[in-house]
């Protein structure tokens, strides 16, 4: 079965960090661009980070640079996304999604019709 699966969400306290692991089953990540997303309630989805399949080219929402950190181990199968400083504006769940759009393009189109996208999972930051 190709699926992705997100893992590492929780409930943290403002100021913490999690980091959110997208594994790829049934496929190999090496060749697509990788991107994560959240919505929180009410809201629209938003692009929060985004890698490409190349270079390792980044791309980051204003929101969460310096914060937040994307990165891939291709021997793994597995995105990763580094988040610290964590705020309450930072609660959404949490979604990854492969596609072969450029990095910046995947990140601009939340909405657009990526090949794969996980089930998500929650992030809570509360104090």
């Amino acid at each position: 079965q190709l699926q992705l699966v997100e893992s590492g969400g929780g409930l943290v306290q403002p100021g913490g960090s999690l980091r959110l692991s997208c594994a790829a089953s049934g496929f190999t990540l090496d060749y697509y661009t990788i991107g994560w997303f959240r919505q929180a309630p009410g809201k629209e989805r938003e692009g929060v980070s985004c890698i490409s399949s190349s270079d390792g080219s980044t791309y980051y929402a204003d929101s969460v640079k310096g914060r937040f950190t994307v990165s891939r181990d291709n021997a793994k199968n597995t995105v990763y996304l580094q988040m610290n400083s964590l705020k309450p504006e930072d609660t959404a769940v949490y979604y990854c999604a492969a596609d072969s759009l450029l990095y910046e393009a995947m990140c601009n189109n939340p909405y657009y019709g990526m090949n794969y996208w996980g089930k998500g999972t929650l992030v809570t930051v509360s104090s």
